[in-house]
């Protein structure tokens, strides 16, 4: 059974190796728990065990460099290759600051960690971010031009990141979810997404009708992304606050979502192929919006 960290400087162990002479200050040699005892020089009590449903196992640099940028205190325990030490030496830092127990390990450990070979040298757990309720992020929305996505039964974690990373780049003000989808935030998602699932609110949907309404009493038109019948995405006069309606990869979206739209666009293009991927899709519409509403 693996042992739980309750350490909060690097912890050794076989296999694994403490930072180096050039990294954060060393705990002192000797058991893992030298320098915090309890009584009796006894290592303190352990925490409770978390809820594990809480956590999230992310990899790749620029995810986990997200969340330290935006939300440090939801880094629990951290894994590294040496060779990142360098890159990562505030990241470390931080650890040793705030008594957060960290390892350099060998890369077959971080793969094994990861699920991934794509781990970049680097695995954190961290706390998940719960999505915000919708009439709790519509308090928050600014005036004018804004744009939003509604992912009506996407679920392909790459997919999921590759959106959120496209958002991320146009300025979309949110990603909204039914509570039907049990879609979420997953390692492979946050890696794809390249630190944009720290930059994106995700917004929780729990009624589609009364969503409806909401986002329209807030002065958002609703466009239903077709892949046939819709209006040519390009011709078409764009709303200054829209959300996109996009539906799940080959299913499409709920026909009665569809309908109660506003709008339905569709991408024009070659017919060499039947679509675009979803992801692939969210690019060019969120590029089209923004070409007619311009940041700022």
């Amino acid at each position: 059974m693996r042992r739980r960290w309750a350490s909060a400087t690097p912890i050794s162990g076989a296999g694994r190796t403490d930072a180096v002479a050039s990294g954060p200050p060393r705990r002192p040699s000797g058991s893992p728990w030298a320098g915090r005892t309890g009584a009796a020089g006894q290592p303190p009590t352990r925490s409770p065990r978390p809820d594990r449903r809480a956590e999230l196992r992310l990899y790749g640099v620029n995810a986990v460099q997200a969340v330290f940028a935006r939300r440090p205190q939801a880094i629990r325990k951290l894994y590294l290759v040496q060779a990142r030490i360098p890159q990562l030496q505030p990241l470390l830092k931080w650890c040793v600051d705030n008594r957060i127990g960290y390892r350099v390990v060998d890369e077959g450990e971080l793969e094994r960690l990861a699920g991934s070979a794509h781990h970049e040298g680097v695995v954190a757990d961290v706390l998940r971010a719960e999505p915000t309720a919708l009439q709790d992020w519509l308090r928050g929305v600014p005036a004018g031009g804004a744009c939003a996505l509604w992912l009506d039964g996407v679920g392909n974690p790459h997919n999921l990141g590759a959106i959120l990373r496209s958002a991320a780049h146009f300025g979309v003000v949110a990603v909204l979810l039914p509570q039907r989808s049990g879609l979420a935030v997953s390692g492979a998602a946050a890696r794809v997404a390249e630190g944009a699932a720290e930059a994106v609110p995700l917004v929780r949907i729990a009624d589609d009708a009364a969503a409806l309404a909401a986002l329209r009493r807030a002065g958002f038109a609703l466009a239903a992304t077709v892949v046939r019948g819709g209006e040519d995405l390009f011709a078409v006069q764009l709303p200054r606050r829209l959300v996109y309606v996009l539906g799940a990869e080959g299913g499409g979206m709920d026909d009665a979502l569809a309908a109660a739209c506003d709008l339905r666009l569709s991408i024009p293009g070659t017919g060499a192929v039947e679509s675009l991927n979803v992801a692939a899709a969210a690019a060019v519409l969120l590029a089209a919006w923004r070409m007619r509403v311009p940041a700022g």
